[in-house]
């Protein structure tokens, strides 16, 4: 009998300290109306802990709404593309955080595609008989990366984590076809130079962030929309079975566009970005989080996702939710509390690159 990789716990972990468009003002060029006009974003999550204790977190509150404990896990999968170290990878982290021993760990990082491409990943994983409950986990700290000099990225990323907890099946439900792909002649518009390549003897502070948001918009809207027509080929559905569209949150624009050639109205579309910003691999487990948690996902439902990133990596899922909408038992784990604004830990970050910049420019 066919498998299948049902969805049976979520969780989220959001950081305490809130950036809003104003708190960017005070060291950008920049406004909440030029921010909100151009992102639909209204404020974002900066964290004091690293991105493997975010995923901790945000695993432990997927694993009480399953009812699971650690030690049922067999597999573990982060995605990420920014880990706390290169080596031992965030999974393993997780792994020994949570008290998971049964369970292989590993990352992947397809930038801000990650979570769908481990959910395609887990899915499979379950189908041939190889795992039978797969913790997913996108999680990232983005705010260490950015260059906060160059307003037209500083203002879109945010911090988070979000998990779901998928368990083998035998109802048609979970992730029931997915695509992904990837537009490797568009590697060069979505980049950040701080691997193995870069020089570090010469390192002078500046994260090389490169970020094309135009060329980004076109290539990924025409990305997630063959995918999701893919999807919809795979699985003989079209838009009018769709109950939910829940994509990746990078630019409230662009998920109004996407949602408009999908012919998907704007009352079945998620949209939490004005709360966040973009936290990469995080907003698709975040937003479906919340989802469930609003009743905007029902049980039974029929939910499209399609995701993009640095690549260009694209991708689009079709997952039919089961019948589990309450948590078994309540998600009550939270990050301790930060000493320190989301200011008191940017401005110092920004002060800094900033002089950098004046001093390679001399």
């Amino acid at each position: 009998m066919k498998k299948y990789a049902e969805i049976t716990g979520w969780g989220k972990c959001l950081p305490p300290a809130v950036m809003t468009n104003d708190d960017l003002a005070t060291f950008l060029d920049t406004s909440d109306e030029w921010i909100v006009t151009r992102t639909g974003i209204s404020e974002r999550r900066v964290s004091h802990v690293g991105t493997s204790k975010l995923a901790t977190v945000a695993a432990q509150n997927a694993l009480a709404a399953a009812g699971l404990d650690a030690e049922e896990i067999d597999l573990i999968i982060v995605g990420t593309c920014t880990p706390d170290e290169v080596i031992p990878n965030v999974a393993s982290a997780v792994q020994q955080n949570i008290g998971a021993p049964n369970a292989a760990a590993f990352d992947l990082n397809a930038a801000c595609s990650s979570f769908l491409y481990a959910m395609h990943v887990a899915t499979q994983a379950i189908q041939t008989g190889a795992h039978k409950k797969v913790l997913l986990i996108g999680a990232e700290r983005l705010t260490r990366i950015l260059d906060w000099t160059k307003r037209e990225s500083a203002v879109l990323f945010g911090d988070g984590a979000g998990a779901m907890v998928l368990e083998a099946s035998d109802e048609e439900v979970g992730l029931l076809a997915s695509h992904i792909s990837c537009d490797a002649d568009a590697r060069d518009v979505l980049s950040l130079d701080f691997g193995l390549s870069f020089d570090r003897f010469g390192f002078d502070g500046i994260m090389q962030f490169d970020f094309v948001g135009q060329e980004i918009f076109k290539r990924a809207v025409k990305g997630m929309n063959a995918a999701v027509e893919k999807v919809f080929e795979q699985t003989g559905l079209s838009t009018e079975d769709v109950d939910a569209l829940i994509p990746h949150q990078a630019n409230k624009r662009l998920i109004d566009y996407l949602a408009k050639l999908c012919k998907v109205p704007s009352e079945k579309t998620v949209i939490n970005i004005q709360n966040y910003g973009n936290t990469s691999s995080a907003t698709l487990p975040i937003a479906f989080c919340e989802a469930v948690e609003n009743g905007t996902v029902k049980p039974g439902d029929t939910i499209v996702s399609a995701v993009f990133g640095g690549g260009l990596t694209c991708g689009a899922g079709l997952i039919r939710w089961g019948q589990r909408v309450t948590p078994v038992n309540p998600p009550t784990f939270e990050l301790e509390p930060s000493e320190l604004s989301a200011l008191d830990m940017i401005v110092p970050m920004h002060e800094k690159t900033a002089a950098a910049w004046a001093k390679r420019e001399k």
